[in-house]
């Protein structure tokens, strides 16, 4: 069963994401408009927001977590190394995303310790399109790797 985008945030600076229903995504690239639309999407589980105050009682903002999509109802750990459609867009999940120390400077402690092992996930563009709140978020299998033969 597929997960859906439940939020897109975005932003062209270091400060705060905004947000946004819908996204174009530039192939071999990310989000326009994004200040890192030249790399990549970045994706997070709103179910790790929601164990982070559970868990520690930290009440993070989903725009916070300096993410791109947060998605419902999908392991996206269990994606690494696949090729997954979100929307229109064709990604392939290339490492996790750990929390950083200048995310818990912009937040608050216990943040970093908070999101281990669930700060989301990054994927490299190999077709752009649009992607949507409410669209699926599909795996498509194991991503192939170029052959080593000469």
């Amino acid at each position: 069963m597929p997960g859906v985008v439940e939020g897109i945030f975005f932003g062209p600076d270091e400060g705060p994401h905004g947000q946004a229903d819908q996204v174009q995504v530039k192939t071999g690239a990310g989000i326009e408009g994004d200040r890192y639309a030249h790399k990549d999407i970045t994706l997070f589980e709103a179910e790790a927001i929601e164990g982070l105050k559970a868990d520690t009682g930290i009440d993070l903002k989903p725009n916070e977590i300096r993410r791109n999509v947060m998605t419902r109802g999908v392991a996206l750990n269990d994606l690494l190394g696949h090729r997954i459609r979100v929307g229109e867009v064709e990604a392939v999940v290339t490492e996790l995303c750990h929390p950083c120390n200048h995310l818990q400077k912009l937040t608050q402690p216990g943040v970093l310790k908070g999101l281990a092992n669930r700060g989301g996930l990054n994927a490299d563009v190999v077709q752009g399109g649009a992607i949507s709140v409410g669209d699926a978020l599909e795996d498509l299998g194991p991503a192939e790797h170029p052959s080593n033969d000469g």
